[in-house]
């Protein structure tokens, strides 16, 4: 009687333990959580960060400055296939996320870290590739800015925080 209660005991531990690894790992399906905000890092479980300078995946603007208010449109083209992704804007001063995406690509979904739609992450784990998006800066003056990408190839390989070049601030509109 006492080992078939601990047999019963041991199964619903081991399925409560599957349930509980298989709703953590089925959210970043469907996007970063909130936790990868500040540095950009998947909270995959036995995830590998690969060296950013490794990576087959580029992130930039035809725009070498910027206006407080413009649109910028940021692209990131791969040359292999990801599921994730999580993309911000950065003050080059002191790293702190700026602006908002006015406009993502199917497959994306905007993200509050700080303020509203100032960061993008993936809405699913489709496969992907060339993606189109366009930030809006703040009305007012925030200085230079970088763009900042983190890529997942596969839950357990990512590169994380992957930047563009230099977009600088000219004066007023």
């Amino acid at each position: 009687m006492e080992d078939g209660r601990r047999a019963h005991v041991t199964v619903i531990g081991w399925m409560c333990t599957t349930l509980c690894l298989v709703s953590y790992t089925a959210a970043f399906s469907h996007g970063a959580s909130l936790s990868a905000c500040t540095d950009m890092m998947p909270r995959h479980l036995r995830a590998q960060l690969h060296s950013p300078n490794n990576n087959y995946v580029t992130v930039h603007t035809n725009m070498s400055f910027y206006f407080p208010g413009d649109k910028v449109p940021v692209t990131v083209r791969s040359t292999r296939d990801f599921m994730g992704f999580l993309l911000q804007a950065r003050k080059v001063s002191n790293d702190e996320i700026a602006g908002m995406f006015i406009f993502i690509p199917p497959g994306s979904k905007l993200l509050t870290c700080f303020e509203d739609g100032d960061t993008v992450t993936h809405s699913d784990k489709s496969l992907k590739r060339n993606l189109s998006f366009v930030w809006k800066a703040p009305a007012q003056p925030i200085g230079d800015i970088k763009f900042f990408i983190s890529v997942v190839q596969s839950y357990f390989v990512y590169w994380a925080k992957i930047e563009s070049a230099i977009v600088a601030q000219r004066g007023q509109n």
